[in-house]
């Protein structure tokens, strides 16, 4: 009995210390880094914890153990030192070479604050409004104008982003002109001034999107899969009605509820948005694969970047008996079942000189 319970001690004693030897190697290889590795863009935002960076650097595959760096920065007393701000690490960094760029980079970078309006698209489009044309400015151009990143560099980094998370898996790459035309969250941004614009469009798109992301809730989905349509297709008409809401944000779930009659009436063959008539007259390879005066149904993708209100609209449409809808030249909402009400309205606004008219520009 004494012999086997010294095997025992011993065969435990060694599976201990093979364990601990094993902790310790992987330790120790991830504080000391490689040569080999890549460089990764990480963003540290103000008020971020010692801990959540740990976590971030985690995720981004600059480090293997959180715990292990955070043990290492708490014995060096390095932790109460780590700024907030854009860093580039290497996958390939020592603890130490993380942590002293968290002490020493970051916070000095400036920052540029942009406004993206609810109902702005990645690029260009032109509307003509009673005769005059009116440029609307995309997403591309107020970055570009704000001197965030280029066009060209914002466009390569919607291109190369990994269509990888729950919202993203919709997106349909293949059949719209940009897989995240309405993926990116109309919001008022801090974004880092960089000189590297390549660098720069990669944050700014990596933000804009976890911002929606962080906005489409559980029950969202399932309202969504409760009215039979994915999140991709609620995007989509909530970025319809965000076009033709404008100003009046009122009006979105009554105008998505004449959206909705009209899908599901055999009256009506197709969706009839006039803001979508020319949507693609920004993409040279336009084939009105967009235009729901000539195609069935909803178009492909949205059409720009929708408000939480208009999503929540476009989920939670108001029931009624309408099947049209025109605005005065103040944006004022006028709602119709019939188009010959609608016809009359419009002839008094006409009469009292409160029409306006718009339409997209080809």
């Amino acid at each position: 009995m004494k012999k086997n319970f010294k095997i025992i001690i011993i065969s435990a004693i060694a599976v201990i210390l093979a364990a601990i030897i094993g902790i310790s190697v992987f330790f120790i290889t991830d504080m000391i880094g490689s040569k080999n590795g890549k460089n990764v863009d990480v963003e540290i935002k103000k008020g971020t914890y010692a801990s959540q960076i740990a976590e971030i650097l985690s995720e981004n595959g600059i480090i293997k153990s959180p715990l292990g760096f955070r043990i290492f920065a708490k014995i060096k007393g390095y932790e109460s030192q780590f700024k907030y701000g854009n860093y580039e690490f290497n996958t390939g960094d020592s603890y130490d070479e993380i942590a002293k760029k968290l002490m020493t980079q970051g916070q000095k970078a400036a920052t540029i604050t942009v406004t993206i309006p609810e109902g702005t698209g990645i690029n260009d489009f032109v509307k003509n409004v009673n005769g005059e044309k009116v440029t609307v400015a995309g997403i591309a151009s107020i970055l570009e104008k704000a001197g965030v990143c280029t066009k060209a560099d914002f466009i390569a980094a919607l291109e190369e982003y990994a269509l990888e998370s729950k919202l993203l898996a919709g997106a349909k790459n293949k059949v719209t002109y940009y897989a995240l035309e309405g993926y990116l969250f109309p919001e008022t941004y801090e974004f880092y001034k960089l000189e590297d614009s390549k660098a720069a469009a990669k944050l700014v798109v990596e933000k804009m999107v976890k911002e929606t992301e962080s906005r489409i809730t559980d029950d969202m989905y399932k309202k969504a899969e409760q009215m039979g349509y994915s999140m991709h297709e609620i995007l989509t008409m909530a970025s319809i009605i965000q076009m033709e809401a404008g100003v009046d944000t009122d009006s979105l779930p009554k105008i998505a509820g004449v959206f909705y009659n009209r899908l599901k009436s055999p009256s009506f063959t197709t969706l009839g948005s006039s803001p979508t008539i020319f949507y693609g007259d920004s993409f040279e390879q336009d084939d009105d694969r967009y235009d729901t005066y000539k195609i069935k149904d909803l178009p492909p993708g949205p059409l720009c970047s929708p408000g939480i209100k208009a999503i929540k609209a476009a989920l939670n449409p108001e029931v009624s008996d309408y099947f049209y809808f025109v605005t005065d030249k103040d944006g004022k909402f006028y709602f119709h079942k019939t188009y010959a009400e609608q016809n009359v309205t419009i002839a008094n606004l006409k009469q009292n000189g409160n029409w306006i008219y718009e339409y997209y520009n080809k």
